[in-house]
């Protein structure tokens, strides 16, 4: 590893930023162009076909090593630094929602970019186009992965169910799979900026948690009968879920404020036709809470309300838990260095902690195993998955995250590569993994 001296060790990594910032600054047209390109092919989860193969065309236009599909539409790409044995890995979602009435939405699909991850892609390729061509790589004591993810939106799961039974996935998500298949065991640390809907300005959010859950398909099965003529004759299964959502929204205040509880079901078939009694009715719902334990009562007296509701009209009910996202548990100390990075171009006092995010991601799962920030980036307008969503600032939301997060990876890899030691290992000791 090539070394400016023995002394000024702060001097030498602020001298390796501002060259990764002139490039990034160099190149900024062509980044923001990334996030423009991909929010006009916006692909579901282990669908992202086109999605994918653009940044694998990126990737190998870098020159970056090897190259490859993980996670069945996954890409992953290394930069080699000068010698060691860390490894931090910046992350960028690849999969779009469904928000059908978005502008920029797939006609056929409804599928749109909604949330942001075709900016997070344009974020991973800047931060991997300035350290190979910025001259730093040659300075850091460890390499850098570049994981462009599938399927972190959990959607169509009766098609995920497919691919699984098939044998093509192992989870439903992206992350969870690579965690699944052991692709993070090499990895030292992990980071990838969020947006921050509903937030115009330049801002930032650090150390935000997010919602778990436990996913559910419920199936009421009843008897069928005419409507009209013989309804007595029915057991009614829409009637059962029915009952059910009541006595499920009968115990939220037994759900404790800081255990954030969500629940919140949808009946996805209510019947077959209107002069038959519904003798099979299946219903969605997320169990959501701040942490596990959490999430487990709430999911026992849910579960105890279906039932009950079913005993009640005489109908049999089948409850399958079919996924799960853990609370996101960011790294402080990863935090921390992110964060210092951030002051830099962001005014202290649009600096946020603990800011709690009201979703759920699979970055939650990773953060159970290695060292894992998420932060949030101001510059959107709109809510999250809805119509308005969009970036009200594209230096903001490209430019700047992919800035800091290379700085972040400098200061990780720099002499010696002895924050990303430091950080991996006080992880590992706080998570009982020594």
């Amino acid at each position: 590893m090539r070394s400016f001296g023995e002394s000024g060790k702060d001097m030498e990594i602020q001298e390796l930023k501002k060259r990764a910032f002139d490039y990034i600054e160099s190149i900024s047209d062509r980044i923001i162009e990334h996030g423009k390109k991909i929010m006009e092919t916006p692909e579901l989860g282990y669908r992202e076909v086109k999605t994918s193969a653009y940044v694998e065309n990126e990737m190998n236009r870098l020159e970056l090593a090897d190259v490859r599909g993980v996670a069945l539409t996954g890409v992953v790409s290394r930069l080699r630094g000068e010698s060691g044995g860390s490894n931090v890995c910046v992350i960028g979602e690849l999969d779009a929602v469904l928000t059908a009435d978005h502008p920029k939405a797939d006609k056929q699909t409804g599928a749109a970019h909604s949330c942001g991850h075709n900016i997070q892609i344009a974020q991973l390729l800047g931060c991997a186009d300035a350290l190979k061509n910025s001259g730093v790589a040659e300075y850091l004591a460890g390499d850098v992965t570049f994981l462009a993810v599938p399927a972190e939106e959990f959607v169509e799961l009766d098609y995920r169910h497919t691919l699984c039974k098939e044998g093509k996935i192992e989870e439903l998500s992206g992350k969870k799979e690579l965690i699944a298949k052991g692709f993070f065991k090499d990895i030292s640390c992990a980071m990838m900026v969020h947006s921050q809907p509903n937030e115009p300005e330049r801002s930032c959010y650090i150390d935000c948690k997010s919602l778990g859950f436990v996913a559910k398909k419920i199936r009421f099965i009843g008897k069928s009968a005419h409507a009209g003529g013989a309804p007595h004759e029915g057991i009614n299964a829409l009637n059962a879920a029915m009952a059910a959502m009541m006595c499920i929204h009968a115990m939220r205040e037994t759900f404790r404020d800081e255990d954030k509880i969500r629940v919140h079901p949808i009946i996805t078939k209510g019947g077959d036709l209107v002069n038959v009694v519904p003798a099979d009715v299946t219903m969605e719902t997320y169990v959501r809470g701040a942490t596990p334990e959490a999430i487990a009562d709430a999911c026992f007296k849910v579960d105890r309300a279906i039932k009950g509701a079913a005993y009640a009209l005489g109908a049999e009910v089948e409850i399958e838990d079919i996924g799960s996202y853990a609370p996101l548990k960011q790294d402080i100390s990863l935090g921390e260095l992110f964060e210092k990075n951030a002051l830099d171009f962001i005014p202290e006092e649009r600096i946020y902690h603990g800011v709690d995010m009201v979703g759920s991601t699979d970055m939650g799962d990773l953060s159970l195993e290695i060292p894992s920030i998420q932060p949030t980036f101001g510059g959107y307008c709109g809510g999250a998955h809805s119509k308005e969503f969009c970036s009200a600032d594209d230096y903001v939301t490209h430019i700047l995250p992919c800035k800091i997060m290379t700085a972040t990876v400098i200061d990780l890899l720099a002499n010696g590569a002895e924050a990303a030691i430091k950080i991996r290992e006080n992880y590992d000791r706080n998570n009982g993994k020594r």
